[in-house]
């Protein structure tokens, strides 16, 4: 009782303030379904790097320094990501990558806000790249960059991507009208050859690598992740990839970016703005990709339903189940899933050429 007593004492009213936010996101895990993968770990993680003697968890400390800071668990995660990208429905409509580069937007609309406030340019390109909504690119571009917030920077993109549904439906509904959400594509399916689903990941990385050569080890490690689905030869290495390696490290990241969450560092002045750019740049990435649909439709015949556009940011699957949903809202005929899943895996690619450019431009300065 005595100890009980005296841990008591010693909480502060802000450590109280993170085991409430750590419960809203298990909350969110379980009872809303809401990407339990990424939110379960890290809001128990929340809740546990926030009790009163911090000494017991220096484990997760080493995790983080082990996987995260060194990009590690990022790399491997992207074999994973790699292995369950389907390139089929890009591939049979090549014109669906505009809608990829054209929800990366955020990132650049960011990063001028974001130099408002920190006038260090790297910490500045390293908050903006949070509108790539990729958890791994964050990290990646934040560590070579850098920048001193490192851990707001990842825990504000990968808080973000888990809460997509609740981020992008109010947005594409603000932009679009019920008409434009209940324009019909019908898909109709054409066969892609197996020596191009092989070449496709090949062909992509080198050009990756022409274009944004700091990009290339992401870009690799995607690739190299697709190829294996694709060759024929390395399935059940393809189904572990999938399932059982990008499970485990998303385990270990959700739990080990909580460590970033300390209430002496997390409830800062700067860490909350990190936070609120994150969401602009969440925001503006879906916000370009809906209106870019709609500048299109003024000079096609065929209309794009433009919910599509928002798929194009990179939290893969999440953005393009949330259009498909959307979609069969309005009406149950109109199955948007192919096109979604097009654009979505296009911004998967984008956003992290997107974030090699970034390198490119700032990591020399």
């Amino acid at each position: 009782m005595e100890i009980l007593y005296e841990n008591l004492l010693s909480l502060d009213f802000r450590q109280i303030i993170m085991w409430i936010i750590g419960g809203v996101l298990i909350y969110l895990a379980i009872k809303k379904e809401m990407e339990p993968t990424l939110l379960l770990p890290i809001g128990f993680g929340a809740i546990l790097v926030n009790l009163p003697i911090f000494d017991n968890v220096e484990a997760l400390v080493t995790l983080y320094n082990a996987g995260i800071a060194n990009e590690l668990f990022p790399l491997i995660l992207f074999i994973g990501i790699g292995a369950m990208i389907d390139f089929g429905p890009l591939l049979t409509n090549p014109k669906l990558m505009i809608f990829g580069a054209a929800a990366q937007f955020g990132i650049f609309f960011t990063l001028c806000m974001a130099s408002i406030f920190f006038p260090e340019i790297k910490d500045a390109a390293s908050i903006a790249i949070i509108g790539a909504a990729d958890g791994p690119t964050s990290i990646v571009v934040a560590n070579r960059l850098g920048s001193t917030y490192v851990g707001p920077i990842t825990v504000a993109a990968y808080s973000y991507m888990a809460l997509v549904p609740i981020i992008q439906p109010p947005v594409i509904k603000l932009l679009t009208t019920k008409k434009e959400r209940m324009i019909r594509m019908p898909y109709e399916p054409k066969s892609v050859s197996k020596t191009t689903k092989i070449l496709f990941p090949i062909v992509i990385t080198v050009i990756a690598c022409l274009v944004a050569p700091e990009s290339v080890s992401l870009v690799g490690f995607l690739m190299f992740g697709n190829l294996m689905r694709e060759c024929g030869v390395l399935d059940s290495l393809s189904e572990t990839a999938q399932k059982v390696l990008a499970n485990l490290v998303t385990i270990f990241l959700g739990i080990t970016i909580a460590t970033q969450m300390r209430y002496d560092q997390f409830l800062a002045p700067e860490t909350l703005l990190i936070l609120g750019l994150g969401l602009v740049a969440f925001v503006v990435d879906t916000a370009g990709g809906v209106l870019f649909a709609k500048l299109l439709n003024l000079f096609l015949k065929k209309k794009i339903n433009p919910m599509v556009g928002a798929a194009g940011i990179s939290a893969f699957p999440m953005a393009g189940r949330i259009v498909h949903k959307m979609g069969l809202k309005e009406d149950p005929q109109n199955s948007l899933l192919m096109h979604s899943m097009g654009v979505n895996v296009s911004g998967q690619i984008a956003s992290v050429i997107a974030g090699g450019l970034i390198l490119k431009f700032f990591e020399v300065i």
